[in-house]
Parts: structure tokens; C-alpha cells; sequence
């Protein structure tokens, strides 16, 4: 969730702890392994020191237990050899990124993550029951009305489902981590939440299945990293991020629906086309870089010097 401190690390594990004790091993070891394997290939410490090659594996490593099962041995080896072709997919996706200087953020996990999703049941020794892992979508029974005990699992689910957890409480933790590290990302979180509640409602979704927080998830990331992150907080970022979070909750039924035939799930997909592609846009966009304010302030400086010149010279 953007956050370089490792007490809000910790403070992550533990939230997932309270689910599954399980998933937090899986999710600590994936971590683990991946920064283990980019420090033995020699990657610099300014990408090992923040765990930019760790929240890879890491999630990897979750996806792994909660897709194919914990308590399995086979799933804790493929998981860590998963681990170390995220890590190879990480420096993959940096590199060709780097020339439009574009984050990679989870794309090496969704790329392996669809792929593990889609081949699991051609392999009974890694996921030996029967049928797809596919996920068709369909519409949820119920009124498509708003109503305020839902709104607010929904809030707290978008949260927690970004470890595939639909537990409030794990919510609630994460986003006070968030708050306790970072006041602008954990208000950037609450706004991307909400933002992604609202948006599903208001085109009709169902409310279980926006209650369950898998249809609002990527859109708390989504507006963390506009506002903050990789743009600077602003109120023109704001809202900025905000319709980037709403572009994110109604790309995410339309990712699942893409890939749920051949067994995929939308993981954080929709998060990272996404951010990726309204990250290239800011770009023209100078009041959102605040380079039209760096400009505007060059050029009155030149304006002033010219100005102390003497017409004579």
C-alpha cells in the first residue's frame, strides 16, 4: 500500500493473522523469498531497503494458499518457486517501464497469478479437486439500493479484500496502519473506498456484491497512488484520483468477466491498467505534475531579469 515503514508491515501481518495464521506465513515467507532471491541476482538496495521486491511475492505467495489451499505441502513448494519467477518478472516489467518512467507496481503478480489460476487444474499434485478455478459473474438477488450497515462493510471490505480477506475487522486495522504511518495516504484510502462504493451503487450493482468488497479493492489503491504517490496530494490530484477510482470499479467487472472464462480471477488488474494509464496522461496534464506552477514561476523570473536590462544593451 505504498508505505515504507516496517511497523506498518507488522501491523499488516497481524491483520491478516487474525483471519488465518496461515496466510500471514504464506504472505511474510513470500516477502521473504522474493527480496532474498533479488538480493542473491544483485539488486540494488534502493529497491531491496523499501520492499519494492517483496510486496510481489508477498502477494503471490497469499494468492497462492487462499487459491489452492494452506494446509497443503505442494502449495507452499509452488508457492516458492513462484516467489523467485515474480522476483524475474519484477525486474522484467522495471525494465521495460523505465522508458516512460511508469512504476511496475503489482503487474508481476497479476501476470503470474492469472497464469497459476488458469494451469492449476491441469495439475491434480497442485490443485487436486475437481473442476475450474473459473469464476463466471453473475448478478447477485437483492435490491440495488444503498443501505448503511452495508456501506460500511463495503467501506471496510475494500480494504481487507486487497489481501482476500472479507473481514471488516482486518479493514479497520489496515486503514488505522495506514493512518498512523502516512495521514495523507490513509485519507487517500478512505476516498478511493468510498469512492468505489458509491460508483457501484449508483450504476446498479448489487449489494452483495459490492458489500464484499472484490467489486471496490482496487479502486483504494487506485486513488492512493494518483493522490500522493506517484502525483503530489493536491485538491486538482483529488479529484483526479477519484475518477481514476471510479474508472478502476467499473473496469473490474469487465476483467473478470475477460478473464473468468479461462479461469482467472481480476486480481489487481483494474488497479494496474488503471493507474498505469492515468499515470501516463498526467503527463500532458501540468497542474496535476505541478510542473505548469514550475514553469509559470521560471518564467517570471526571466520576465524580471529581462526587465532589469537596459534597452541600450
Amino acid at each position: 500500500m505504498f508505505l515504507g515503514s516496517p511497523w506498518t508491515g507488522a501491523v499488516f501481518c497481524l491483520a491478516v493473522a487474525l483471519a488465518d495464521w496461515r496466510y500471514a506465513v504464506y504472505a511474510t515467507g513470500g516477502a521473504a523469498l522474493g527480496t532474498g532471491t533479488a538480493r542473491v541476482l544483485g539488486v540494488s538496495r534502493d529497491r531491496l531497503d523499501p520492499g519494492l521486491e517483496g510486496f510481489n511475492s508477498a502477494l503471490f505467495a497469499l494468492c497462492c494458499a487462499v487459491l489452492l489451499g494452506p494446509a497443503r505441502p505442494s502449495t507452499a513448494l509452488f508457492a516458492a518457486a513462484g516467489c523467485a519467477v515474480v522476483t524475474v518478472l519484477t525486474a522484467a516489467a522495471v525494465r521495460l517501464l523505465r522508458g516512460g518512467s511508469l512504476p511496475p507496481l503489482t503487474l508481476p503478480y497479476c501476470a503470474l497469478a492469472v497464469a497459476v489460476s488458469v494451469a492449476a487444474p491441469a495439475f491434480p499434485r497442485v490443485r487436486p479437486y475437481p473442476g475450474s478455478l473459473a469464476a463466471l459473474p453473475a448478478p447477485a438477488p437483492g435490491p440495488a439500493g444503498p443501505h448503511l450497515e452495508e456501506a460500511a462493510r463495503a467501506f471496510l471490505h475494500n480494504v481487507s479484500q486487497l489481501f482476500f480477506l472479507e473481514r471488516w475487522y482486518v479493514g479497520a486495522l489496515l486503514l488505522a496502519a495506514v493512518f498512523l504511518t502516512d495521514r495523507t495516504a490513509g485519507l487517500a484510502a478512505c476516498a478511493g473506498s468510498a469512492t468505489g462504493v458509491l460508483t457501484a451503487w449508483a450504476l446498479g450493482a448489487p449489494p452483495p456484491l459490492v458489500a464484499d468488497g472484490t467489486m471496490g479493492c482496487n479502486a483504494v489503491l487506485v486513488a492512493m497512488a494518483l493522490c500522493g504517490v506517484f502525483l503530489p496530494a493536491s485538491p486538482a490530484t483529488l479529484l483526479y484520483a477519484l475518477l481514476g477510482a471510479a474508472t478502476a470499479t467499473v473496469l473490474t467487472p469487465a476483467v473478470t468477466a475477460l478473464l473468468a472464462p479461462s479461469g482467472g480471477h481480476a486480481f489487481t488488474w483494474p488497479f494496474v491498467l488503471t493507474t498505469l494509464g492515468f499515470l501516463a496522461a498526467a503527463r500532458s496534464f501540468p497542474r496535476l505534475t505541478g510542473r505548469g506552477e514550475a514553469r509559470t514561476a521560471s518564467a517570471r523570473r526571466r520576465t524580471c531579469r529581462e526587465s532589469s536590462v537596459p534597452i541600450a544593451r
